[in-house]
């Protein structure tokens, strides 16, 4: 019995395993298939009925052209290693039957040479074949590893597109919420300069109720004084013709000094509508000298006619402590006027306000009270405002600050109040100092450089 069937068999085994790896099966499955099953029936039928001269033959035919096949088609470039291996044993065996048939009674000489080059060729094949399958795990894995790196560039390549589609998505929403953020920023500042409008117009019109009140006094005395003066030029007229020389002279004096009276409370009416047209109108930024302590009484005594306009069960103390010898600074009047009316009108506002009986005293009874002061101390001036409210709480001290930030009910502060005196303050070198004690009141006090 021939070993190349077997032989062959293997091979093709061989090769499927080779080709189903590289799939490429498909386009060699087939022929694979009946290559293996005429092996099958070639050997069946050489054990059926021996024809050995014709079958060994068949068998070196079918070896050749399989190693043929193998050896000189590209898809098989990778199993040309295992055609190596067998190659020497068909050529011997090849070999060896010819030179049976040819040289029959020669053959016996060179039988056993035949028999050693042919064990020989199959421990090389057996070596070669083992060489073989290593050199095809070690393409196999290649192959996996290129597989793998050709699917992970793949993976890549489609996850690049989805974050490029992501960030494109996110580039437009984020442009979308820029514009969007830009025109409610837009939005916010005209919003806050209505808002800020608005607070000097409220400043304005608290103002406006106190100055009425205010400028309502001196305009009495101008116009008694003027009375008063008319009825005694009449008398001079007639004390004249009358020739009392003595008693027109004291009449005239009356007259000049209720003239002087009229001229002081004239400059005083003049001076209250001063100080209304300059808190209205808008700060040139120039600073300018001028007295803190009349600044600080005239705006007093405003906010406090103001807030008894608004409500006449209003009423309060007031009590001032002024440095004298503050005289006047370089400030801007108005900026600084806005400040002291604002934190006047808030101690009017927290004075007013219900609070505890101090220290369990039960017969302790509440009389709101503001005290404005002035003190020079070094090179600052210090301006004071305090009253005697129910205090600020501390978890609040940290925001009064904060722009519309406010613990009045609503539609009773917009919150810029303390945020704009604070920048003014500040605008001039300066700082607010804010001290308070719940239950006891709160304290602002201003710093200003000299």
């Amino acid at each position: 019995m021939s070993a190349e069937p077997i032989i062959a068999f293997f091979l093709l085994l061989d090769l499927r395993k080779i080709l189903r790896r590289a799939a490429l099966l498909d386009d060699w499955d087939l022929k694979i298939k009946i290559a293996m099953s005429s092996i099958g029936v070639l050997f069946i039928l050489d054990i059926i009925f021996p024809v050995e001269i014709v079958t060994m033959w068949v068998w070196h035919l079918f070896l050749f052209a399989l190693i043929g096949t193998v050896w000189f088609n590209k898809t098989f470039a990778t199993a040309r290693t295992l055609m190596l291996a067998v190659l020497p044993f068909a050529i011997l065996s090849f070999a060896a039957d010819v030179v049976k048939v040819i040289m029959a009674k020669q053959f016996k000489i060179v039988d056993d040479y035949f028999d050693v080059a042919i064990i020989f060729s199959v421990i090389w094949m057996i070596a070669m074949t083992i060489v073989s399958r290593k050199q095809q795990k070690a393409l196999e894995k290649e192959r996996q590893k290129t597989q793998l790196e050709e699917e992970q560039k793949l993976w890549m390549a489609h996850r690049k597109e989805e974050l490029e589609s992501i960030v494109a998505e996110r580039t437009a929403e984020l442009l979308q919420q820029k514009e969007a953020l830009e025109k409610a920023f837009d939005e916010l500042k005209i919003t806050q300069a209505q808002l800020v409008h608005q607070e000097k117009l409220a400043s304005l019109g608290e103002l406006t109720a106190g100055i009425a009140h205010e400028i309502q006094n001196p305009l009495n005395f101008v116009n008694n004084f003027s009375e008063v003066n008319t009825e005694l030029i009449e008398e001079l007229k007639q004390e004249i013709t009358a020739g009392n020389h003595a008693d027109a002279i004291a009449l005239a004096n009356d007259i000049a000094n209720n003239e002087q009276k009229i001229n002081h409370h004239g400059k005083r009416a003049d001076a209250i509508v001063k100080g209304m047209l300059q808190h209205s109108r808008s700060s040139n930024g120039q600073k300018e000298p001028a007295d803190i302590n009349e600044l600080a009484d005239e705006y007093l005594r405003l906010a406090y006619h103001g807030l008894r306009a608004k409500d006449k069960s209003f009423n309060a103390t007031m009590k001032t402590d002024f440095d004298a010898s503050i005289g006047s600074i370089n400030i801007i009047p108005q900026d600084i006027g806005r400040v002291i009316l604002n934190l006047i009108t808030n101690a009017f506002y927290a004075a007013s306000l219900p609070t505890e009986s101090r220290s369990g005293n039960s017969q302790y009874k509440h009389e709101p009270t503001v005290w404005v002061s002035t003190k020079k101390d070094g090179d600052r001036i210090l301006i004071s405002v305090k009253d005697n409210g129910p205090g600020i709480p501390q978890k609040n001290v940290d925001k009064i600050f904060q722009p519309f930030f406010t613990t009045k009910p609503t539609g009773q502060g917009t919150g810029l109040g303390l945020s704009l005196s604070n920048d003014i303050v500040k605008a001039h070198g300066g700082k607010i100092v804010v001290k308070s004690i719940e239950s006891e009141g709160a304290e602002f006090i201003i710093h200003l450089p000299i």
